[in-house]
């Protein structure tokens, strides 16, 4: 960020809105003080913004502060009702006001794109990558709230939640208040605040299918869906996190280990009688296919192909109608 507020006009722009609003804090924040964002922050709604008032209020000079910010977000319809003046303002940028557009998606064959290049006000925001999750919610929770979380927490987090950054942060922030006036967050905290019914009824759910008991399955389902509307992306974290315990405990036991040592290896403390025996009801194969199928599922819900209930019931008959050809 060093450099970024030393230009005049800024276009922030990548496909995860919650980073772009992240970038755009930060970029607005380097330049406007809490103390100066009363008389020197400018920020009209994008299918309302006048480039007239917007350009006048870039050139009228800040009072008591070095900057005056004019930030429009969600801006398309004002940038392509307004590219000429865009353009022409590049030309002439005020040496005291700064320009801050964010946007979903930025084509880069145009004019103004070429133009934007020699600035170097563009400001990409790549998507975040499943991987580098756990390590982003971990350097949120100390910045945030000056909490610490350890790798297993954190990666605990990501597979129950989900890999929304957006909706990563808003549980941490949850759990910043459940476990004060704490400065860390255990697996167990994430269990009780977050996950622990969810979690519970997975488990219950899985042990049903694997005994071949379809009704007490897919009941438990929709009252799961049932008891939390919100509940969508957390469901659908807690079988993945399930099936990957099994998933990799099963590896471990094809590589040597005891039934108890992979349990122990899982962390795997509560109920690990029921854990390793719908183990030894999945094949390795049978996992690996469940998993693909939930990768499928969450890409689905985050496109809008399908819902998590639909998707998840879907799931569990297929399950079902696998174990019965065995």
């Amino acid at each position: 960020m060093a450099k970024k507020h030393q230009n005049g006009f800024y276009v922030i722009f990548g496909q995860d809105p919650f980073l772009v609003s992240k970038e755009c804090e930060t970029l607005t924040n380097a330049l406007l003080g809490d103390e100066d964002r009363s008389m020197a922050l400018y920020e009209p709604r994008a299918n309302e913004a006048q480039v007239s008032d917007v350009l006048d209020e870039l050139r009228t000079l800040p009072f008591l502060a070095s900057k005056r910010v004019v930030l429009i977000k969600d801006a398309e319809p004002f940038v392509k009702a307004n590219g000429d003046a865009l353009m022409s303002y590049l030309d002439d940028v005020s040496p005291t006001g700064v320009l801050i557009l964010t946007v979903g998606s930025w084509d880069k064959r145009t004019r103004l794109h070429k133009k934007f290049k020699k600035t170097g006000g563009l400001i990409e925001v790549g998507r975040m990558y499943s991987n580098q999750l756990p390590g982003y919610v971990t350097s949120y929770a100390q910045q945030t709230h000056a909490i610490r979380l350890d790798g297993q927490t954190s990666r605990f987090l990501v597979e129950l939640v989900g890999d929304d950054p957006g909706r990563l942060c808003r549980e941490m922030d949850k759990l910043a208040v459940y476990v004060a006036p704490k400065r860390t967050v255990s697996p167990q905290d994430i269990e009780s605040l977050i996950g622990h019914n969810r979690m519970f009824d997975a488990f219950g759910v899985i042990d049903s299918i694997s005994t071949g008991r379809i009704g007490p399955a897919v009941s438990r389902i929709r009252n799961m869906f049932a008891a939390d509307k919100n509940a969508e992306y957390s469901v659908v974290g807690a079988f993945g996190y399930h099936f990957r315990q099994l998933f990799r405990a099963k590896g471990l036991m094809a590589k040597g280990a005891s039934p108890q040592q992979a349990a122990m290896k899982m962390g795997v403390r509560y109920k690990q009688n029921e854990f390793l025996q719908q183990a030894g009801r999945f094949s390795l194969t049978q996992l690996a296919g469940i998993l693909a199928e939930l990768g499928r599922i969450d890409f689905g819900l985050k496109t809008g192909q399908t819902t998590a209930s639909i998707a998840i019931e879907r799931l569990v008959l297929n399950i079902f109608s696998m174990h019965n050809k065995r």
